[in-house]
């Protein structure tokens, strides 16, 4: 599931591929796009942003940035050229990037837009501090929360404009292990600061491995605490976890160490 460490790690793919290189060729496989043609722009910098990500390109005194975002089954995916492209049927594909040595896939890509560097704030202005960026700061993060004192605190931690990168594992987990009911209303949440300090220290203890884990353990099937585990034994109690979904959300939790107030 592409989280913040998810699309963090993801640009590090990009950067790897892309960064530094001209781009000998391009094909966006989406309506406002179509006719765009990237060839000989100059791959500056890939970033994200939360759950966005921003690859800034550069010709001449022209800046641009090719934003996307992964949603649920986004994925980008780099191959050299003339390699098969495995990542996921041709009919999802989006966006092709060629350089000299990297050919980008993306897939299933949300939100692709092409806007002036100076632009980005448009794009991106709205979101919360950055759990994996340098703006990070966990008192600001607890601060926009805390505005919306009747809101739950699962729907707050998802939030992009409170902060952003969190989504529906590392928002079970959090709330499991500051042992939280994840429908408390936020102005019931005893520890707003910690609970965001937590969920960063998460997001962060992932970056550079694809695989997610909160336990601390990388072994299948012993990566969570109550994240994808309905009806399996609590790790530290014994009871069964239970699952909820709301709209296109899931909130695991264990009944008795996240008690109803």
């Amino acid at each position: 599931m592409p989280e913040g460490d998810t699309v963090w790690n993801t640009a590090r793919v990009l950067e790897k591929a892309l960064v530094g290189d001209v781009l000998t060729g391009s094909d966006f496989r989406v309506p406002k796009l179509a006719t765009t043609d990237l060839t000989g722009w100059t791959v500056a910098e890939s970033a994200s942003r939360g759950k966005h990500l921003l690859l800034r390109l550069t010709r001449a005194d022209e800046a641009m940035t090719l934003h996307s975002h992964l949603r649920m089954e986004g994925a980008w995916r780099a191959y050299a050229p003339g390699e098969r492209w495995t990542g996921r049927p041709a009919y999802l594909i989006r966006v092709v990037l060629r350089t000299k040595r990297s050919v980008a896939v993306g897939y299933h890509l949300h939100e692709v837009t092409l806007v002036p560097t100076a632009a980005e704030d448009g794009l991106v202005g709205h979101l919360g501090p950055d759990l994996l960026g340098a703006d990070w700061d966990a008192a600001e993060a607890a601060r926009r929360i805390a505005g919306q004192p009747d809101t739950t605190i699962a729907e707050a931690l998802l939030d992009q404009r409170n902060l952003a990168g969190v989504g529906n594992l590392y928002k079970a987990e959090t709330l499991f292990l500051r042992g939280v009911w994840p429908w408390t209303p936020v102005r019931d949440v005893k520890d707003l600061q910690g609970t965001v300090t937590l969920a960063q220290k998460l997001v962060a203890s992932n970056r550079g491995r694809w695989t997610q884990t909160t336990t601390g353990s990388l072994r299948r099937g012993q990566t969570s605490y109550v994240y994808g585990r309905k009806a399996m034994p609590c790790r530290r109690c014994g009871a069964a976890i239970h699952k909820a979904d709301l709209d296109e959300r899931v909130t695991y939790w264990c009944p008795h160490c996240q008690p109803q107030p």
